[in-house]
């Protein structure tokens, strides 16, 4: 007998089988409770629509905000809220309940399955009423476009599906960087709430912060240091086929991502190495 007939088989998870059971008990826990996610659901649709009148009336009263006028900033909120809604769908309810998992002592049982423990926590939970935002998102785009009139290139929805990747990944590695600090300080709620106040930046086009001295230091802080100006502008500019400048501004965005993606994945896993078990 050979020693590859010998040696037993190195086990694979099946990422993707558990991904969709994961998915399938969030789909039923969602559904078990229906009122709850109904509500939800008219929830953000009603804050969907406040936003929508809140520009309409700012564009009542002018005809553009920097250089993006009326269709083209509608195409900037879809963008940033099409982003938004994937991150709340996804990984803001595994990344939110990480400290439980450290204080309740489950993160334990994790650690023993024979799966990437990121993969798992991130994966874990599914916001099934935040797939509504996706589509009224999707909505809001189409409108942006017709009401343009302009030609959509193909190369340009394929560069716009890249950096709404990009986008997605990008704050979802901010999300893990600090549910990692968890580890160290329990329940981390206030380091949520900064994720909130830093990343409320993206909901507002890059070009507005201009102007005096803290607009400028707000502007190269959050375009190149911490990207978060770039990752709704630049592909909403693309997609609506507006003057990006600097041009090399998306590559910028899928690099700086990538550097933040293995810098988040250290820090986790750093994190992880330090965690002492509840039966410790």
């Amino acid at each position: 007998m050979s020693s590859a007939e010998s040696s037993p088989e190195r086990f694979r998870p099946d990422y993707l089988g558990v991904w969709l059971r994961c998915a399938k008990n969030s789909v039923v826990r969602e559904l078990s409770f229906r009122s709850n996610f109904l509500i939800t659901v008219i929830t953000r649709g009603f804050w969907f629509a406040a936003q929508l009148i809140l520009f309409e009336i700012i564009y009542q009263n002018v005809d553009s905000i920097a250089d993006w006028n009326r269709a083209e900033y509608f195409g900037f909120m879809a963008t940033g809220m099409l982003i938004n809604a994937i991150i709340e769908s996804l990984f803001m309810p595994n990344c939110a309940n990480f400290s439980e998992l450290i204080r309740t002592g489950n993160l334990d049982f994790i650690l023993l399955k024979p799966i990437d423990t990121q993969f798992l926590i991130s994966v874990e939970k599914l916001n099934l009423a935040m797939m509504n935002q996706i589509l009224l998102a999707g909505a809001l785009l189409a409108y942006s476009i017709s009401t343009l009139g302009r030609p959509v290139i193909a190369v340009n929805v394929l560069m716009y599906l890249l950096l709404i990747a990009t986008g997605v990944l990008f704050f979802y590695c901010l999300m893990i960087i600090l549910a990692s600090t968890s580890v160290w300080f329990g329940r981390n709620q206030g380091l949520y709430d900064f994720w909130f106040y830093v990343t409320v930046f993206a909901r507002y086009p890059q070009q507005i912060y201009t102007g005096d001295a803290v607009a400028e230091a707000l502007r190269v802080m959050f375009s190149y240091a911490l990207p978060i100006l770039l990752v709704v502008t630049v592909p909403a500019r693309i997609l609506l086929s507006m003057t990006l400048e600097p041009s090399w501004l998306a590559l910028w965005s899928v690099i700086s991502t990538i550097i933040l993606f293995f810098i988040s994945r250290r820090v986790f896993l750093w994190s992880i190495g330090r965690y002492r078990s509840a039966s410790s």
